[in-house]
């Protein structure tokens, strides 16, 4: 049986983040920023972002950086090596 969780992100002093969601299935965990799929790292670690909206804008990449625990510096850098994949996520 398929398990879907959703949360809304919180903030490092622990509110909650309007519109920024974790999105945790059987598969791993997708990061939704208002109705847009933006990333997900599957269970084994493995991050696919969206090929459309990945970088759409500074608040998104703000809560994908936090998703990631990285920086955009950092992110681009596993994008142009493939160890992070593009593809449609919407």
């Amino acid at each position: 049986m398929k398990k879907i969780k959703v949360e809304n992100m919180t903030s490092a002093n622990g509110n909650t983040v309007p519109n920024q969601f974790y999105i945790h299935t059987n598969k791993g965990t997708y990061f939704q920023s208002y109705k847009t799929i933006i990333a997900f790292e599957s269970t084994i670690g493995k991050v696919t972002l969206d090929r459309y909206s990945w970088d759409y804008s500074v608040t998104t990449g703000k809560y994908r950086n936090i998703f990631l625990s990285e920086s955009k510096k950092e992110t681009e850098a596993k994008i142009k090596s493939g160890e992070y994949k593009l593809a449609n996520l919407n």
